[in-house]
């Protein structure tokens, strides 16, 4: 299908637009929003910070108001309890079912390797699916596209569990510290070779991303030279990896003592070379003069920007948004939390352009979906692990692989134009998407899980009362209002099954006879087949693809 058709939800709603930096598609900026916080303002803030929105989430947010929900979402730490444990039986190393592997000797085979991985990225899921009331997972998920490693070239799964581990400590903390902890983190260094980098041959792959992905980016106005890559490259030669307790540490017999010069871009700065062990410290003098170049804010800005408001960032975003919230940044010496502070707490992220104007990924799709109904998981964790794989191996399918972006770049949807993330749907990927979730929503479910609509439409305010039912289900699942013609003719269609439009009564009754005998197969099979259906309808819709 057309992906710019597919924006066009309605006459209401503005096409997608090319992404390009000229003109003005709203001139809203980072003042105080102060209009009207009620439903749909609170769904927007959690499905853009977490992934899905309950009912109870809703009603959370609605009733801190958005000073104090916005403050919760950034400073709430859900602490990690689990770590990833072998579902694959034998270990060459004795580590018994049901056991971590994380703090393991370094694998023996790339079989036990890839077991190991396996059950990496279904643990990720599992701990993306029991989230708490936080921003923590969303930005774990923002830095790993961004600070990019991918499994299957790193070639030791303890390392990336660490590394994911490093990204969620500084989730929202320090953008410098974060920095220079995945600079020095073992699977970094095994990525990008920055391991073998020596005096004798300094590697440029670290050196390079540096500027270009990770702080200062390629934009118009980023203008690093090949002199800063060389001369980065050798700022950063010695550093190696203690592979049996999975540490870094710094060969000061590999390193470049030669001083390093920088370009005009960076005001022309030099480092010190430094011998023993303190040459270990022109990392801090590196990260400073990088850090010091004012397109460092804005590169980093505008990435989030794109992560949790729109994927245009034109003439008057930059300006009024980019810009103001890039000095924020800086002021407040690379501090995430003011910048996210004032971004969610800005008349523009409640722009109604902005609301309803981003195509979900596949994993906000997935894990926002069993997130939104509850979904239920099993208790043995063999086949929690499995039920989580499955959702994400379907992500996967989708072009969402979380340990496997397919480049430094990340995935393609966040940076390439002019789709950016139109690109997330398209002739193989949407029928996946549908495929999902007329699964999950069946009697069978998917994967060993299934929505169970009866819960989920108890958890609303009146079940009972059909067209409640409807406005209800309407305001958690879609992020674009429809009309109201549409909506009766869900509850007639559907819920009603053609019944005179004026009856009621019909679902009513039905709810309520099932409602005094739950335990009636007969009665309850009269209401959920229903409920199945409304639910599989509404989920195969365009309106359910946007968050």
């Amino acid at each position: 299908m057309d992906r710019r058709q597919f924006l066009s939800l309605s006459a209401k709603r503005q096409p997608a637009v090319k992404a390009t930096t000229t003109g003005s598609r709203t001139d809203s900026g980072i003042s105080a929003y102060t209009g009207t916080f009620d439903t749909a303002q609170a769904v927007h803030l959690l499905k853009r910070t977490m992934f899905g929105a309950t009912p109870e989430d809703i009603a959370w947010v609605k009733g801190l108001g958005l000073d104090q929900a916005v403050e919760a979402l950034l400073t709430t730490v859900t602490p990690v309890t689990t770590q990833p444990v072998n579902i694959y039986g034998e270990d060459e190393h004795g580590i018994l079912p049901g056991e971590s592997w994380v703090n393991s000797p370094p694998p023996s085979s790339d079989d036990e390797d890839g077991k190991r991985w396996n059950s990496y990225k279904a643990w990720w899921i599992g701990v993306m699916i029991n989230q708490g009331r936080s921003i923590q997972e969303k930005m774990t998920l923002f830095w790993h596209n961004h600070f990019v490693t991918e499994m299957d070239m790193t070639h030791d799964s303890r390392y990336i569990y660490k590394y994911n581990t490093t990204l969620r400590a500084n989730a929202v903390g320090n953008f410098k510290t974060l920095t220079k902890a995945i600079t020095l983190d073992p699977a970094m260094l095994r990525y990008l070779n920055g391991y073998l980098n020596s005096k004798a041959g300094a590697d440029e792959n670290y050196a390079r991303e540096l500027h270009e992905l990770f702080t200062v980016g390629k934009g118009p106005d980023s203008h690093y030279t090949e002199e800063d890559v060389r001369a980065t490259a050798r700022v950063l030669t010695g550093f190696r990896i203690n592979a049996n307790t999975i540490t870094t540490y710094f060969e000061s017999t590999e390193h470049d003592i030669e001083n390093k010069e920088f370009s005009d871009f960076y005001s022309n700065k030099k480092i010190t070379g430094k011998t023993g062990q303190d040459g270990a410290t022109e990392l801090d003098d590196l990260l400073t003069i990088i850090f010091a170049q004012p397109e460092c804010a804005k590169f980093i800005v505008r990435k989030l920007y794109r992560w949790f408001v729109y994927y245009l960032i034109d003439d008057a975003v930059e300006a009024n948004v980019i810009t103001p919230l890039a000095d924020i940044f800086r002021n407040n010496n690379y501090e995430l939390l003011p910048v996210l502070r004032a971004l969610f707490k800005s008349e523009h992220f409640f722009d109604p352009l902005n609301m309803s104007a981003l195509i979900k990924s596949p994993i906000d799709h997935n894990v926002g979906l069993v997130r939104e109904f509850g979904v239920t998981f099993p208790t043995a964790y063999m086949d929690a692990y499995d039920a989580w794989d499955r959702i994400r191996s379907h992500a996967a399918s989708m072009l969402q692989d979380i340990g496997e972006p397919p480049q430094v770049a990340g995935w393609q949807p966040y940076y390439q134009e002019p789709q950016y993330h139109e690109m997330w749907i398209n002739t193989d990927t949407l029928p996946k998407r549908n495929q999902f979730t007329d699964a999950i929503v069946s009697e069978g479910g998917y994967g060993g899980v299934a929505i169970d609509v009866m819960a989920f439409a108890q958890r609303l305010s009146n079940p009972s009362d059909p067209v409640q039912l409807i406005t209800d289900s309407v305001a958690v699942l879609y992020r674009i209002d429809v009309s109201d013609t549409f909506k009766a003719w869900l509850k007639n269609t559907i819920l009603l099954s053609g019944q005179n439009p004026d009856s009621d009564y019909y679902w009513t009754d039905a709810w309520n006879a099932w409602a005094a005998y739950p335990t009636d197969t007969a009665l309850r099979t009269v209401v959920e087949s229903r409920l199945r259906t409304l639910y599989k309808y509404m989920m195969n819709l365009s309106e359910y693809q946007l968050s």
